[in-house]
């Protein structure tokens, strides 16, 4: 009986130091990490941020589970550098992509994407792998096509499946997408989206042309579903980049159809630029609202799998709301009443939603008025994984996201340098906000002065008033720019020249 009861004892302290471990394992467990990514989505499109006519409930949910920031900023106003910005953490001054820089054409026999990666990139990816994480992008690359050094897999991504090249992004309906190197084929053929149809003899099924079987998005978020199940055990980095709302305006019928008759809204013909639809207006909300829908599957799916307190769940955009294909920006106040759209340096080009959700950690339902950037996320992960934080040009937002204010590290500033649409230059720095614009042609170009606290939607310039903050603005300038070994993005020194003259 004495042995029984000493036997019983030590299974006691045995089990104890069991479950003592497992609670210390999985207390210490790195979190898995999703970064959902829009595409051309505005500041004021999402419910949480002041949208009335576009339905985004599950985002909505997510904002009120997590942290809302309102001045978080993109690295700069276009897909590919943006992208590439994310992925690095670097600014427009450093960044190897600056620009869209186009190759190939449309067909797929032309599909030879935009100027990759280099090899000595460092990606978040490759970051994450160091801890052991498995990593897959769902989405649209635009950084390098699969016989590139900038192709997914030759920058930390153990699996990738979506578009390599932007142009092809352009129909939701392609013939393909590339599963880790490998074309595969959809149920529908290549079409052109870029045709015009004529207003006086176009007919519905001139409309239903650019329809297909095979939603891109939806095929996207399957296998990111696939990928989460074989990677449950974890840890795992997920990079969703979808290509919404981005136009071409195709939609999956059943979420068109929520919004007919809800808006005055006339057919488009495809006159500024991509596929024509009946239902312009319906159809821009129904791609919104199907993108929220996505993020709503994933949660539901971390959920499931027990995995909600130890995932951290992003969501944001690459840049403002454009101003083609169909899409309205006015009628939607996508950018919330900001100054500009896509391809601009005002607020509206680069100002853009960011949620995030990991239960147990963020303050359910809280703001943050943080002036943070894109490029921080190279930082903030480092952190989160108790690693040396890589050379980068962001700081980390951890202490933001857990409450910590006092020790959140603030940016002096944020730059902005961008090469197109005629040559742009921006820095936040606190307040202020200064922009300078048609740099190639007039490099001289006096800065615009903007007080972001008074004036929000940069209506009043008053950069007479404050010399040693346009100063200040030239300093860092000149500090942060190196210059681009492409030809069409080089157009900073030529400024910083004219300013030292």
């Amino acid at each position: 009986m004495r042995i029984l009861l000493f036997c019983c004892y030590f299974l006691s302290l045995f089990t104890n130091h069991v479950t003592a471990q497992n609670k210390q394992n999985k207390k210490s467990k790195l979190p898995n990490i999703i970064y959902i990514y829009a595409d051309d989505l505005g500041y004021g499109e999402l419910g949480s941020y002041g949208q009335k006519k576009i339905k985004t409930p599950h985002l909505d949910r997510m904002a009120k589970e997590g942290m809302r920031f309102t001045e978080h900023y993109t690295g700069t106003p276009v897909c590919a550098p943006a992208r590439a910005m994310l992925m690095l953490g670097l600014h427009g001054g450093h960044v190897p992509i600056r620009g869209n820089y186009e190759l190939g054409g449309f067909k797929d026999e032309e599909e030879r994407g935009q100027k990759p990666l280099p090899d000595q990139a460092f990606t978040v990816a490759e970051l994450l792998k160091k801890k052991g994480y498995a990593t897959a992008l769902t989405g649209k690359w635009g950084l390098g096509m699969g016989d590139t050094e900038g192709t997914p897999t030759n920058q930390g991504f153990d699996y990738y499946y979506g578009y390599l090249d932007q142009k092809q992004a352009h129909n939701l309906y392609p013939s393909h997408l590339w599963e880790n190197n490998v074309w595969d084929t959809l149920s529908q053929a290549w079409f052109n989206v870029h045709v015009k149809l004529d207003p006086k003899t176009a007919t519905k099924a001139d409309f239903d042309a650019f329809k297909g079987q095979d939603y891109a998005p939806q095929k996207m978020t399957d296998k990111a579903l696939k990928f989460i199940d074989r990677s449950k055990d974890g840890p795992f980095f997920l990079y969703m980049p979808y290509s919404l709302p981005h136009v071409s305006l195709q939609a999956p019928e059943k979420y068109i159809e929520q919004y007919k008759g809800l808006f005055n809204e006339e057919p488009y013909y495809g006159q500024q630029g991509y596929a024509p639809t009946q239902y312009p207006f319906s159809t821009y909300a129904a791609m919104i609202t199907f993108l929220d829908a996505q993020v709503g599957v994933v949660m539901d799916k971390i959920k499931a799998l027990g995995l909600d307190e130890n995932t951290i769940i992003m969501f944001s955009s690459d840049n403002g709301t454009t101003f083609n294909g169909g899409v309205d920006a006015k009628y939607f106040n996508s950018v919330g009443d900001l100054r500009g759209l896509k391809m601009d340096v005002y607020e509206g080009g680069i100002r853009e939603p960011f949620i995030v959700r990991w239960p147990g950690k963020i303050k359910p339902n809280s703001t943050s008025e943080h002036i943070s950037a894109q490029y921080d996320l190279m930082a903030t992960l480092a952190e989160i994984t108790g690693q040396p934080t890589p050379p980068t040009d962001g700081i980390s937002f951890l202490p933001e996201l857990l409450g910590k204010k006092n020790k959140q590290q603030k940016h002096e500033y944020l730059y902005f340098e961008y090469p197109e649409k005629g040559g742009q230059l921006a820095i936040r720095m606190g307040k202020w906000k200064g922009v300078k614009v048609d740099l190639k042609k007039n490099p001289d170009n006096p800065w615009q002065l903007f007080d972001l606290e008074a004036d929000r939607n940069e209506t009043q310039d008053i950069a007479k008033k404050y010399p040693h903050i346009l100063s200040r603005m030239d300093a860092i300038v000149k500090k942060e720019h190196v210059e681009s070994d492409v030809k069409n993005w080089q157009f900073v020194d030529k400024v910083i020249a004219a300013n030292e003259k």
